[in-house]
């Protein structure tokens, strides 16, 4: 789901504001440096990181350290965590795009990591949690977590 800035990624509610870090297009190396932006510039840098075939991007609220969402994807399969404190994470569930016994790798900052497919969902379903995430700052919504 590549969008442009006609899509409605606020549900109606206006812009709002993430931090975030991401990816760099250029070096293909994952830039730890935050930036706080409307979700439509980190639109923007998901959309390159994708024609490119693949990205690490972490978001969290201007207003808390956590939770911090991570999305990890490469070509069409992604993984997506959750860092709801310092030594708390937690995966995200699949959606069985991938069977269960299948790995999949993708970047996670400078490294790739395999994922069984339990783990692994569409790309365009991670990307639409991104949004949700930024306009409810919770993540129970967006699916089953599994703690790590």
């Amino acid at each position: 789901m590549i969008l442009d800035r006609g899509d409605d990624l606020y549900g109606g509610r206006g812009p709002m504001s993430v931090v975030w870090a991401a990816t760099s297009p250029e070096s293909g190396l994952f830039c730890p440096v935050e930036r706080c932006s409307e979700v439509q510039d980190l639109s923007d840098r998901f959309n390159e990181l994708r024609s490119r075939g693949q990205g690490y991007i972490e978001v969290r609220s201007p207003n808390a350290e956590f939770p911090v969402l991570m999305l990890a994807f490469r070509d069409a399969q992604a993984v997506v965590h959750l860092m709801s404190g310092t030594q708390r994470m937690s995966l995200l569930v699949g959606d069985a795009t991938v069977p269960s016994g299948a790995q999949v790798e993708v970047p996670i900052m400078d490294d790739l990591a395999a994922f069984t497919g339990d783990f692994v969902m569409d790309i365009d379903r991670a990307w639409g949690l991104v949004p949700r995430f930024a306009q409810t700052r919770a993540a129970s919504p967006l699916g089953e977590w599994c703690e790590l």
